[in-house]
Parts: structure tokens; C-alpha cells; sequence
């Protein structure tokens, strides 16, 4: 069983591949269910759904522990208590009702895996091409589902301008593009504190989008010599050293 486990997360077969992609597509529809739920009451069979994703991302936590390499090191990450809280609200909504999105932060950081990006850039051309983008644009899209997800958990009952994730997500967007209409605001210091992380992050997400839109294309190949991992794609020499390099092309 150990060796299964080991298998489809960390190993390289068809199946695991497979399997982490099933991964990707849970997380996905965890956070779906999230969001769509925050439009209706909550009602038995919602219950009965949120306890179902809880009892799965709970199998998911303990194969995770049993897998990781460095078992000491694993309650020692952001990204363990994230998915911990996440858990927690699914099976024990009383306690932490409405932090299910947090899951997507695991998502995030499968993305930035060095496995799961090589997967992607083998099975797709096009995050191969323009991995950079994808990634600052998911970074993006992340921090403001995150955000969303905290205004909406912490302002939710007590503020009667944000009833569900649409007037969340309609007040962080409005935040981080600096439009500011004023028609919902957050209350309270921690409220306020919430808009501020969002215009200062927020900003600098989009920034750093920006750069990998209308910087020049490179590709990823390591120098032998100096290190250097990013080069023009018709590149000969290395631009610091000077060395040869053999960056694999298409051709003409």
C-alpha cells in the first residue's frame, strides 16, 4: 500500500500522472462547490457534500504525511495548516464555516511544483511556451480568490453589503483596481486592514503579470558553466560566460 501511495504522488508513470491531474481537478471542484454554495442556505444536503470533501481531503492530508519524505518537516508549512483549516471546514462547519477556499493555495503550489510544471510542459505545448504568463496570471487569480474568500468569511452576518462571493469578489476587484466606488466597504480595523493587504498585493501581482506579458520570450536552459536558466530561444552562447549551449529547437 506504502508503495502505491509513493507511486502516485511522487512517481513518474502514466498512473500518476493521471492521478494528479485527478488531484488538480478535485481541488477544482472543492472550490467550485465553495463559491456556489455561499448563494444558497445551507441546507442537508449540503451538509452531506461538505462532509464528503472534508473525509476526502482528510484521506488526501494523511497520504500526503505518509509519502513526504521529511514527515518532520510537514507541520511546519503554510501550505499543511491551510489545508488543515480547509478540512476543518468542511467537516466541522460550526468552527470554521466558509475557509473551504483555501484548498486552492494547494493548488497553487502544485502548480509551482517543479513535477507537476515539467508534467504540464510535456503534455501541453502551450504552458511549455508561455509558462511564465500562466503562472503570474494564476498567482493573480489566486491572491484574489484568496482575498475574496477572506472578506467573505469574515464579513459574511456582519455586514450587510456582502452577502454572498459576488459582492466580495465585486469589492476586491474594485480594491486592487484602485476604482474605489464606495458602495460596499468593510467593517471594522481588521476589515480595513483586508483592503489594505489587497491594494498593496495586489498591485504588485499585477505588475509582475504585466512584466511577463511584455518582457522578451526566453526559454529555460541551464548553463553548465555559471548556472544561467533563462535564454533567448536562437541562443548559441551563454550571455554571461560565454559557454556553448544546446537548447533543444523545433526547427525552421
Amino acid at each position: 500500500m506504502m508503495d502505491l501511495l509513493k507511486e502516485l504522488y511522487n512517481g513518474h508513470s502514466a498512473r500518476a500522472r493521471r492521478f494528479r491531474y485527478w488531484l488538480l481537478a478535485f481541488d477544482l471542484i472543492t472550490i467550485s462547490f465553495v463559491i456556489v454554495t455561499s448563494f444558497f442556505p445551507h441546507t442537508r444536503g449540503v451538509e452531506i457534500a461538505d462532509a464528503i470533501f472534508g473525509a476526502l481531503i482528510l484521506i488526501d492530508f494523511v497520504a500526503r504525511f505518509l509519502v513526504d519524505p521529511q514527515r518532520g518537516r510537514y507541520f511546519a508549512r503554510i501550505s499543511t495548516w491551510t489545508d488543515f483549516v480547509a478540512m476543518a471546514s468542511f467537516l466541522a462547519p460550526v468552527a470554521g464555516e466558509g475557509f473551504g477556499f483555501l484548498r486552492i493555495l494547494r493548488t497553487l503550489r502544485l502548480l509551482h511544483t517543479h513535477q507537476i510544471s515539467h508534467q504540464l510542459g510535456e503534455d501541453w505545448d502551450y504552458w511549455k511556451q508561455h509558462e511564465d504568463v500562466i503562472l503570474a496570471t494564476v498567482n493573480l487569480a489566486v491572491f484574489l480568490f484568496v482575498m475574496t474568500g477572506l472578506i467573505y468569511a469574515t464579513q459574511h452576518g456582519n455586514n450587510a453589503q456582502i452577502t454572498n462571493y459576488a459582492d466580495a469578489l465585486y469589492f476586491t476587484v474594485t480594491t486592487l483596481t484602485t476604482t474605489g466606488f464606495g458602495d460596499i466597504t468593510l467593517q471594522g480595523t481588521a476589515g480595513r486592514m483586508l483592503a489594505v493587504v489587497v491594494m498593496i498585493v495586489g498591485i504588485t501581482l499585477f505588475l509582475r503579470l504585466a512584466t511577463a506579458l511584455f518582457r522578451p520570450s526566453k526559454v529555460k536552459y541551464t548553463c553548465p558553466t555559471c548556472g544561467l536558466n533563462r535564454h533567448d530561444p536562437d541562443a548559441v552562447y551563454c550571455k554571461h560566460c560565454g559557454t556553448v549551449l544546446k537548447i533543444e529547437t523545433e526547427g525552421a
